[in-house]
């Protein structure tokens, strides 16, 4: 067995400042317990982290099996702090964030734009059904278009691996309900947004992110890895340090800001918590780009806001408790660990006793 670090965390030079869970409210024995208790599963976690008010609270770490992207097989590896992991769809509500920051620059269409209003030479797709197709139902996966994605094998999205006209290829797909309607989670719609960014700023996703969120955040040692065309995969390729995603967590919390600097405009980070549509996931919803869903605390309900990524790649937000968790691991297509990251959003909270 690969070696595990953990509840104590790290003292680094990027940001952190470093607290004990009981200062903060929160049972550290209880969350130990809780911790373990997932870790010891055979679930090929590789690490848990929580912070409370600004300060990480608790860090585990241990090795696993794990493959990039573009494996085939998983190998074994070992994790800790500084190890950049994949974080595949988290990506997604990165994305959202980034188009948060150029909508605010004017450097990208509304989300009530048709979507092929901003692509004129894809007007010999502009069907009535697709014409009402807005970039606000690709930000939602309601966009209405049969696309199929998930599970073991080729499919829709990792056919955009290889496509060279993003846009068309999305778009190019049938109907299937009316758009705005339906939950179909959908990786070419997160695609088509990157594109946007792209095309409004004038620099690839990459750099955009990297002047925009990541260099603010003090994020330094992180990649997007590409399509064959050499494109940052919106939808599936982050890969950053798991205390560097917790800090997207934090600036969520704070309304866009970090250490007091306003990095996403406050009215995005606001709109963008809002679910808007009921998914084939539990009760849980959606909007934006962002999963959503309703814990308890103390007998009162609350809302928790997510990203998440295949394989077991969490990053929770639980505004009332003004707390964010982050898990990362290496079971992707696997329901077992899903269900069980997915249960420990409640699990935290209820270690969680002022």
């Amino acid at each position: 067995m690969l070696p595990r670090t953990g509840p104590t965390p790290e003292t680094l030079a990027d940001g952190w400042v470093i607290d004990v869970p009981a200062a903060q409210g929160i049972d550290g024995v209880e969350l130990d317990n809780t911790v373990t208790a997932l870790l010891d599963a055979p679930l090929n976690v590789h690490s848990v982290l929580i912070e409370r008010h600004g300060k990480l609270v608790a860090e585990y770490y241990q090795g696993g099996k794990d493959r990039s992207v573009y494996a085939l097989f998983s190998t074994r590896h070992s994790f800790g702090p500084a190890t950049r992991q994949d974080m595949r769809s988290i990506g997604k509500s990165i994305t959202s964030l980034l188009y948060g920051v150029a909508l605010g620059e004017g450097q990208v269409p509304a989300l009530s734009t048709p979507v092929l209003d901003a692509y004129p030479t894809l007007a010999d797709l502009a069907t009535p059904e697709k014409r009402r197709i807005a970039i606000g139902d690709l930000f939602n996966m309601a966009n209405g278009l049969d696309w199929h994605e998930g599970g073991r094998g080729v499919n829709d999205e990792l056919r955009l691996f290889w496509k060279r006209d993003i846009a068309r290829y999305v778009l190019g797909h049938g109907m299937q309900t009316a758009p705005g309607t339906a939950f179909n989670y959908n990786g070419g719609g997160t695609a088509i947004l990157a594109d946007l960014i792209t095309r409004g700023t004038g620099k690839p996703l990459y750099v955009y992110a990297r002047s925009r969120l990541f260099e603010p955040l003090d994020i330094r040692d992180w990649e997007w890895v590409a399509d064959v065309h050499g494109r940052s995969m919106a939808f599936n390729g982050l890969r950053m340090r798991p205390r560097d995603l917790l800090k997207i967590g934090r600036l969520v919390l704070d309304d866009g800001q970090w250490r007091n600097k306003q990095i996403v405009p406050a009215t995005w980070i606001r709109q963008s918590m809002k679910t808007v549509i009921g998914t084939d996931v539990r009760n849980y919803r959606y909007g934006h780009q962002w999963w959503g869903g309703v814990a308890h605390w103390q007998g009162q309900p609350m809302e928790w806001h997510a990203g998440f990524g295949n394989g077991g790649q969490r990053l929770y937000i639980i505004p009332a408790l003004d707390m964010a968790i982050v898990t990362t691991a290496g079971a992707y297509d696997e329901d077992p660990t899903a269900i069980r990251v997915n249960d420990l959003v409640q699990q935290v909270i209820d270690c969680v006793k002022r």
